[in-house]
């Protein structure tokens, strides 16, 4: 029937920091994966240093807990390797990215979110470059043929500012506690290693709609 396929596609949240390293493994290859399992990605760019803040931590527990950081950047290599993709440790970690994220929430829903998303990851996580510059989104909306300007100009608006507040007060109140984190309707996944077992239930729901 027409328009069935669209009415039970499952749907999975994708809530993310751009200055999360696991959140780039997860962004690289969370579109192709969705699209295996047929299900539609949601995403949700939100700031991870207030709820690090509200936890009464001042940086990422990676920084804070040095044999923590330690695991995670060997791990990455391991984890990059397993998935084929590029890696550079950034000489800065957490990378700030208020402005990038600004963007992705004025592109959640829009044909150009995913690619937008994995080259902002690329450039923090193998070209080691400072995100969270206007020059440096104007460089990626502009390779999207996205109108640069336009998109960085509402991003510094105030009704944006107020958006990705308002999503990062969501994040805690869903009791999100790090990223990246999925969500396939009130069933919450943590981490890159557990995307896989979201868009199976994801899916799995879906089809037990039918």
């Amino acid at each position: 029937m027409p328009g069935t396929e669209n009415a039970t596609r499952g749907q999975l949240e994708c809530w993310f920091d751009f200055g999360s390293n696991y959140s780039y493994l997860a962004l690289m290859r969370i579109d192709d994966l969705a699209a295996q399992h047929g299900v539609g990605v949601v995403w949700k760019p939100f700031l991870l240093g207030p709820l690090f803040t509200s936890l009464g931590w001042a940086s990422s527990p990676f920084v804070l807990q040095k044999q923590k950081g330690a695991y995670m950047w060997r791990d990455m290599e391991r984890q990059a390797e397993k998935y084929g993709l590029a890696w550079t440790r950034p000489s800065t970690f957490p990378r700030r990215a208020l402005l990038p994220l600004r963007v992705a929430l004025l592109g959640a829903g829009q044909a150009w979110i995913g690619p937008y998303c994995r080259r902002i990851m690329q450039l923090n996580f193998v070209e080691d470059r400072e995100i969270d510059e206007a020059g440096v989104v104007s460089e990626v909306l502009s390779g999207l043929g996205l109108p640069a300007a336009e998109l960085i100009a509402a991003a510094g608006s105030d009704a944006t500012k107020d958006a990705l507040r308002a999503q990062t007060g969501e994040a805690a109140r869903r009791g999100i506690f790090g990223a990246p984190t999925f969500f396939a309707g009130d069933e919450m996944f943590w981490g890159n290693d557990r995307l896989e077992d979201a868009l199976l239930f994801a899916a799995s729901a879906a089809i037990a709609k039918l």
